[in-house]
């Protein structure tokens, strides 16, 4: 296991982390998901010992690693441009920390080819790496960091240079790969499609500071905080007021636009009259053209934009614009034309910046307040 706590990181006057506190198990992947600039690399940097942290303890398998040098720490590094050696083949980069720590031959040629088997790579063992193409060269570098047997391995946005089709491949074979190993992995990355498929949890970090902590559906779903559920695309935020709370729905008044309208939504236990909330709905939640609905209001288009197969339409709603996704089939509007607006009441969620679970979901009985029913927790 690997633990942060604490971890805070200056660079002359610019806080690049502040208060970084996470933890990733044994054969679980962590992804570090957010902009360029964020901290995300300066993390793994300081795990790896090739950055000293100002504050804070970095501790692999319940011991505090902070004064050990790179090569006592057996993390592995996957860097975003591999940093092979290009006058070197396949077999004699994947072998050289083997070599550098003076192991019998044997079990170097053993390790190497039991690595490169795993990753299916062996048919290029004698290959040069100026000859391989960019996702060989990514096989390669994994392997070279796999074959240490590290107790944790740091991949810095390692698919990040290549095309988009091979990308799609690699990255669900990385996740079955690391997998396999049993090793704890932390991930960088600012692709979200990327952070979902390879991470048992994700981060999401924003100007040095973790907006969140999940696994990817509760991110994706139930952000905590306005950035989050920007950077998770569910930007539609909706501010409001509580007027009304039932049994289990509320009536919340939106007051970001130019003319106030109400919604029904789930309730949640946050929730209190006459309380300022905010809200989010991602675009696919938001239907268009249908004459139904726990919600139903009149809109005007204002923009149609093609997305792949998809096309994302912006839609003004009492002076609020909102964001909706649809396909070229279903859409029989043009911009300008007035549609009816619809979304149902447990399409929302509210931006806590706490942990919120989804009045929809089980929660075991342990959770439940004394004579309470189960309802959403907000912890």
């Amino acid at each position: 296991m690997i633990e942060l706590i604490n971890i805070a990181k200056k660079f002359k006057n610019k806080v690049v982390l502040n208060d970084i506190s996470l933890s990733v198990g044994k054969g679980e992947i962590m992804v570090l998901l957010g902009a360029s600039g964020c901290g995300k690399t300066t993390q793994l940097k300081i795990i790896a010992g090739l950055v000293r942290q100002d504050r804070g303890d970095v501790v692999l398998n319940n011991k505090v690693i902070n004064n050990s040098p790179p090569q006592e720490r057996n993390i592995g590094f996957v860097f975003q441009d591999y940093a092979l050696f290009p006058h070197k083949d396949a077999f004699e980069n994947i072998a050289f920390g083997l070599k550098i720590s003076k192991l019998p031959r044997n079990e170097v040629n053993s390790r190497v080819c039991k690595t490169m088997e795993m990753l299916e790579i062996g048919d290029f063992r004698n290959e040069r790496i100026s000859r391989l193409s960019g996702g060989q060269k990514q096989r390669v570098a994994l392997a070279r960091a796999l074959v240490m047997d590290p107790d944790v391995l740091l991949l810095d946005e390692p698919l990040s240079a290549l095309d988009p089709v091979l990308r799609e491949k690699l990255r669900e074979e990385l996740n079955a790969i690391l997998k396999n190993t049993g090793i704890a992995g932390i991930y960088v990355t600012h692709d979200l499609t990327e952070a979902m498929i390879v991470g048992d949890k994700i981060a999401i970090m924003n100007e040095g500071e973790i907006q969140q902590i999940d696994k990817p559906d509760e991110v994706f779903y139930r952000p905590k905080t306005e950035f989050a559920a920007r950077f998770v695309g569910a930007r539609n935020i909706l501010e409001g007021r509580v007027v009304e709370l039932n049994r289990d729905e509320a009536t919340i008044e939106v007051i970001n636009g130019s003319n106030p309208f109400k919604i029904r939504t789930l309730k949640y236990p946050l929730f209190e009259r006459q309380k300022n909330i905010s809200l989010c709905i991602h675009p696919e939640e938001v239907v268009l053209g249908l004459r139904e609905g726990d919600n139903l209001m009149r809109g005007t288009i204002t923009g149609i934009i093609p997305n792949g197969p998809a096309l994302k339409i912006t839609v003004n709603i009492a002076g609020l614009k909102l964001y909706a996704t649809t396909t070229r089939r279903l859409l029989n509007y043009e911009v300008n034309d007035e549609v009816w607006v619809s979304f149902s009441r447990n399409a929302f969620h509210p931006l806590c910046g706490k942990k919120c679970r989804s009045p929809a979901r089980e929660i075991p009985a342990s959770c439940v307040r004394s004579g309470g029913s189960k309802e959403a927790l907000c912890r």
